[in-house]
Order: structure tokens, then sequence, then C-alpha cells
């Protein structure tokens, strides 16, 4: 009689909804009162904001740029993209930084919450009633114990060439309140 080997560490490992140590990693960040998360791969750092360059002639969702150790990136503000109130930057306002294609962009939130795992089958496509511009920003909704996170499709999101309409497509996320 042979003996099955012992699980692996993988195996045994859970998260606090029961999914496994496999399920892929989320960076959960909160703006206003709502909850999003990127994939964690996307994801080069997340940084205290510094100081940010104005730029002329940008849209109202650019900061301005900052330097990244030596690279000079843009700062978009996820708040102002999303036609929410804009906020000073308090304790809690971070930078994330995400890779969109070659090109390096910052995002401030108002607060990353944590990195958390998230099983496929926690996440729900986005319902009918948004559009399907809305939608294309959107790759789903996943909900962790009690609380409902916005998978935002970084690609769709930051891709310079969508983010007017992604601040156009918005107004319909702030007006049904999601």
């Amino acid at each position: 009689m042979t003996d099955s080997p012992p699980p692996s560490a993988a195996e045994k490992s859970t998260n606090q909804n029961g999914g496994n140590a496999a399920a892929p990693q989320f960076v959960g960040f909160r703006l206003a009162s709502q909850n999003y998360i990127f994939r964690i791969e996307r994801i080069q750092e997340i940084v205290i904001p510094t100081t940010t360059a104005r730029v002329p002639e940008v849209p109202p969702y650019v900061d301005g740029v900052s330097n990244l150790r030596g690279t000079i990136i843009p700062i978009i503000n996820l708040r102002a993209l999303f036609n929410l109130d804009r906020k000073t930057n308090d304790a809690e306002t971070r930078t994330i930084v995400v890779n969109v294609g070659a090109r390096t962009i910052g995002c401030t939130v108002d607060a990353v919450s944590r990195v958390m795992r998230v099983a496929p089958e926690q996440i729900q496509p986005a319902p009918d009633s948004i559009s399907t511009t809305g939608r294309r920003f959107i790759e789903g909704f996943a909900r962790v114990g009690e609380e409902l996170f916005i998978l935002l499709d970084v690609d769709q999101l930051l891709d310079p060439a969508n983010l007017d309409e992604v601040h156009r497509a918005s107004n319909q996320f702030t007006t049904a309140g999601i």
C-alpha cells in the first residue's frame, strides 16, 4: 500500500472566503464609497503620491506627470476620470502604478485596501443595465465576503486612446450609483 503525498502548501492555503491559494490575486482600492480591484500582475507598484508637475492643455482627469525613479509617468486621477468630486490627498491616498502595454501610468486612488485572491467563479459579468461602452472597461464584479468589488480592465480603462470615452461613460456609473 502506498501513501498519498501530503497536500501542497497551495492545497492547504485558503483565503478568508475559502478560495484556494492558486486563485488569481487582485489589489483592492477605494474611490468614494465604492470598492474596485485591479489584477495584481498589471501593477508595477503602489506608492505614496509625490509632487506632480501640472501640464497645460490636458484633460481634467490628468493631474500631470511625476518622476518615478527617473521615469516620467502621467498621473491619472481616477476620481476625476470617473466624474467623482475631487478630494485633497490624505494619509490614505495612494498612486497605483500600472503597466498598460509599453506605457507606465500612475492612478491616484482614495486608498488601497488589500491584496486578495478571487477565484474565477466569484467573478460575475457586468449586468446588461450597464451600457456596452461601460462594460468594455469592466471585467466583472466580485463578491469578497460581504463586499462587492468592480474588477476594472486596466488595458481598456487606461489605454490613452480610451480615456475620454471612459470619462464620458463614467457619467452612467455615477448616475446609476455604481
